[in-house]
């Protein structure tokens, strides 16, 4: 009867394939991310291993993998050691791919300028690498790059084995033709030389490996998006719009340029989506609100969050400090933090469905 009550690793595996991953919609022993099992007595330890660092449900499936190992007869003592290996590659175009150690490449794009969206790109690389991810930032705006100035970096990179180095700051990795140039030179070039420079900052930069490279897209759908598209398998695409009628028609046509070319539309931020006064906590929506969730309800993509309008926003970008790390309490610091861990769900869930979508082409080929 003792031995009956001996906890085994059968039953340890048996409660925690009852665990599952909200994201995937699977349990976290069949999508192989319980490794390292380890029975002492009445002590089990194991490797939870998530598919993301920046997962925002991580408390939730820790608890749940402690209480369903609690479950098990004989447990007493659980130790569960949270850790992520980000996937990446799963597009079939990656023998031209120029980012081989790039697991994943995140455009984030509008329709159209002033709706705050090199704001948006710059807080999601910090929230992202504050999750303790590998993150690049690509500042592809080669006509009025403001990557130099919102991240506080205005000086040269080294160039390492004929290749520039990418300046650090905020454990992210960036690159901007804004570090290369004079400051109030102007970039006068047609769409060819613009071409070039892009796929000089892939081809002559040594990114390293990187868990997420954040590409910030000038405005439009002109050649720099599609340029990009062509040159890397592009993950998916954050589309960034603010809730009046004009953001959201131009929004619309930046979501139908990344469907018209194959990349995965991963959802729509609302930027500036309502104003809430600090001291009495009173919201208003001055520019109207909700129309970024009914958009991306009619386009058919996920509605990623919105993000308030903040001062310390705009103060946070003119003095090179992200509001996510400057001031991590405030209310968009939070919003931005939360767009983050859902866009990198959302590659989590992306991925796990190719994969998936590869396994039954491969079964079909069989039979």
């Amino acid at each position: 009867m003792k031995q009956d009550r001996q906890p085994t690793a059968e039953r340890i595996l048996q409660a925690l394939g009852k665990v599952m991953d909200p994201e995937l919609g699977r349990d976290l022993v069949s999508l192989g991310m319980i490794e390292k099992l380890q029975i002492e007595g009445d002590a089990v330890s194991f490797d939870l291993v998530l598919t993301t660092p920046a997962c925002p449900l991580k408390k939730q499936i820790e608890e749940s993998c402690r209480e369903a190992v609690l479950s098990v007869p004989g447990v007493k003592k659980v130790s569960v050691n949270v850790t992520s290996r980000v996937k990446g590659h799963y597009s079939d175009s990656d023998e031209e791919n120029l980012l081989p150690a790039v697991k994943n490449t995140i455009a984030v794009a509008s329709g159209k300028g002033g709706v705050g969206k090199s704001t948006v790109a710059v807080n999601l690389a910090v929230a992202l690498a504050q999750s303790e991810a590998k993150v690049g930032l690509m500042d592809c705006d080669v006509y009025g790059p403001s990557v130099p100035v919102m991240m506080g970096v205005e000086r040269q990179p080294e160039i390492r084995d004929r290749k520039l180095v990418p300046l650090e700051r905020y454990g992210v990795r960036m690159m901007s033709l804004g570090f290369l140039m004079e400051k109030d030179t102007p970039v006068i070039w047609r769409g060819p030389l613009v071409t070039k420079a892009l796929k000089q900052m892939l081809e002559d930069v040594d990114w390293g490996e990187l868990d997420y490279l954040v590409m910030d897209m000038p405005p439009g759908t002109g050649d720099v998006p599609l340029t990009i598209s062509q040159s890397v398998p592009l993950t998916g695409a954050v589309i960034v719009t603010t809730p009046q009628d004009v953001a959201l028609v131009d929004a619309s046509k930046g979501t139908a340029m990344f469907v018209k070319v194959n990349v995965p539309v991963l959802g729509i931020v609302e930027n500036m989506s309502f104003f809430e006064c600090p001291k009495c906590g009173h919201r208003t929506d001055i520019f109207r609100h909700g129309g970024g969730r009914r958009e991306s309800e009619r386009l058919g993509v996920p509605f990623l969050g919105e993000i308030p309008i903040d001062a310390e926003v705009a103060e946070g970008g003119d003095e090179g400090m992200p509001v996510v790390s400057g001031r991590p309490e405030s209310a968009a610091a939070r919003a931005f933090l939360k767009v983050a861990g859902t866009v990198a769900a959302s590659i989590s869930v992306t991925y796990h469905e190719a994969e998936v979508a590869g396994r039954e082409k491969g079964r079909t080929s069989d039979d």
